[in-house]
């Protein structure tokens, strides 16, 4: 919209259906609700509370990195210390558990510790039969890979990945 020869009269108008069009792309491209890429510092101290319920580590000890990948992502936790042979022990054990529970599409864990409304858990359940998830351990903690030949559900562990990120704050990493 060229508001260089715009009328004075009409300036209010032209303000007001810019400022509607940038709500409502927010509001649909999910920013403005948060819902996806920022949390709050109130919310990350929820989810740290949540997820040490859930989580046998301490998240304080270690590193969560979500590296979203054109056919899926790396889910990477590892210690900081990699010599803390008992936090490395709990990362592996954790998320060999959880690749075996993600394989059948049961992510309760994510649920309890993100909310049954974290953005695009739910097309994660019922696409977990095209999605191979994959555990792995590593010297310093573990990682499970996610890989899809669906386009619809690398953009939905993306959009997890991001949501993720944003909740566990300074606890979390992005590739």
């Amino acid at each position: 919209m060229n508001m260089t020869n715009m009328h004075p009269r009409n300036l209010p108008t032209a303000l007001l259906l810019a400022v509607s069009a940038y709500l409502t792309v927010m509001v649909l491209g999910g920013t403005a609700s948060g819902s996806e890429g920022s949390s709050t510092a109130a919310q990350q101290a929820e989810v740290t509370a949540r997820g040490a319920q859930v989580m046998p580590f301490d998240l304080e000890q270690t590193l969560h990195i979500f590296q979203s990948l054109d056919d899926g992502g790396l889910q990477t936790v590892t210690a900081k210390d990699p010599a803390n042979r008992e936090q490395i022990a709990l990362i592996q054990a954790h998320l060999q558990e959880e690749a075996a529970k993600f394989q059948r599409g049961d992510f309760s864990d994510p649920a309890k510790i993100h909310g049954e409304e974290m953005p695009r858990l739910a097309a994660l359940k019922t696409g977990a039969g095209q999605i191979e998830i994959q555990y792995l351990p590593l010297p310093d903690g573990a990682q499970i890979r996610y890989t899809t030949k669906a386009p619809t559900l690398v953009m939905a562990i993306h959009h997890w990945f991001m949501a993720q990120r944003a909740d566990h704050g300074r606890h979390a990493l992005g590739h």
